[in-house]
């Protein structure tokens, strides 16, 4: 987990978009950190003390002075057991008390006690945002180190649409990496990863496709990302929000992920191939819809592209193998027979490391034939060994 063993203090204040901050409370705890959550009076207008507590398992403070807080007789430690303070959502009044260095409520006392990095996630109306007052409160906090994440454009609280909503989680949370200066690692590389399950026409409505739910791949390029690698993710039809700081290519086919990838890895330093492309097509799509009142309906297959195979180039190539029997001796097949640098095998008849679920177990093959058999971890976390792999490739 990126943020194991982090402390996140999570400053909620009282914007509309506080209820979002309970999302944010989930994946930083999910992601391994402490969240310490720091409620203003009118932030508790929108989302009660007892939702955090429950998400986080820790004691929220909203009173400097309340005596059954962890923190209330020196309001100090918690602005020292912080790694890093997230105020989100930040509206326009307590980004004005920050910038004047105004401590009355628990939040800016802890703000200000701290020399840890501080960054403030604005959700507001987008006149109140661009109001000179606003922006030059915005400009005085960031020449005190302050880390703004700028709001996004769309429909506000008020009907309108505008520059003003809440950065969604995803965002906030590599943010916070960054900050942190969780491994970099992978700065200056280029790593391409596939991801989803291609679909095959059979007519207009209809395809050949399989169950993988794109979260393998998804993961991988989340990670490589936060790594510091420019991270081109290359994705058959998935259900999944696009990460953010990756460019997406979005493809249908198994011959339209080939093509995405030769170009794609011309400047690669790595393909990891997480997609699960179709080993067969119709040979001819019909381009009408096929009539179901038809007694049989045979349909001719042929091969799909085997990109792994087909891809030239100088680049570390990684490939998964999705097995129902024989899993290891399979996956050393498929390694000799593509070349690849690495294979991740996986039993796709358990329940907890198969299609669309959250976790995976997998075994790790290099083309020396050295295994690795992984415990069940998230997704996430399988994710960071086949980087830490292909890292060590790289040297």
């Amino acid at each position: 987990m990126m943020l194991k063993g982090k402390t996140v203090v999570l400053g909620i204040t009282g914007g509309i978009a506080a209820y979002k901050a309970a999302d944010l409370a989930s994946k930083l705890t999910q992601a391994g950190a402490r969240v310490e959550t720091v409620m203003t009076e009118s932030a508790m207008k929108f989302i009660t003390p007892l939702t955090l507590r429950n998400i986080t398992g820790r004691p929220v403070v909203t009173d400097m002075f309340e005596p059954a807080s962890e923190y209330s007789e020196e309001h100090v430690a918690l602005a020292e057991a912080a790694d890093v303070i997230i105020v989100a959502p930040a509206t326009a009044n307590t980004i004005a008390r920050l910038a004047g260095g105004i401590a009355d409520n628990m939040l800016g006392t802890v703000v200000l006690a701290t020399e840890k990095p501080v960054i403030i996630a604005p959700a507001m109306n987008d006149v109140m945002y661009r109001n000179t007052v606003t922006q030059e409160n915005v400009a005085r906090l960031k020449a005190r180190g302050f880390t703004f994440i700028e709001p996004e454009y769309g429909r506000l609280a008020s009907g309108k649409t505008g520059k003003g909503r809440l950065a969604e989680t995803s965002k906030i949370i590599e943010t916070i990496e960054k900050v942190l200066g969780i491994k970099t690692d992978l700065e200056g590389k280029r790593i391409v990863v596939t991801a989803g399950g291609t679909q095959e026409p059979i007519d207009p409505v209809r395809h050949i496709g399989n169950r993988s739910s794109g979260r393998m791949g998804y993961a991988l390029a989340e990670a490589a990302r936060d790594r510091g690698a420019a991270v081109t993710l290359i994705t058959a039809p998935a259900t999944l929000p696009a990460p953010g700081g990756v460019e997406v290519i979005k493809v249908k086919t198994a011959a339209e992920m080939k093509k995405a990838v030769v170009a794609a890895v011309k400047k690669a330093d790595a393909l990891i191939m997480a997609a699960g492309v179709a080993d067969f097509m119709p040979k001819t799509a019909a381009r009408s819809k096929i009539k179901k009142e038809s007694a049989a309906l045979n349909i001719e297959l042929v091969k799909t592209p085997d990109i792994l195979s087909e891809v030239k180039g100088d680049f570390i190539r990684v490939g998964f193998a999705a097995e129902s029997e024989n899993v290891v001796a399979n996956a050393k097949k498929k390694l000799l027979a593509k070349h690849l640098d690495l294979i991740v095998a996986n039993d796709i008849t358990a329940a907890d490391s198969g299609f669309d679920v959250a976790t995976n177990r997998v075994t790790l093959i290099d083309r020396t034939g050295k295994e690795e058999g992984l415990p069940l971890m998230s997704k996430r976390e399988v994710a960071e060994k086949i980087l830490d792999r292909v890292k060590g490739m790289m040297k």
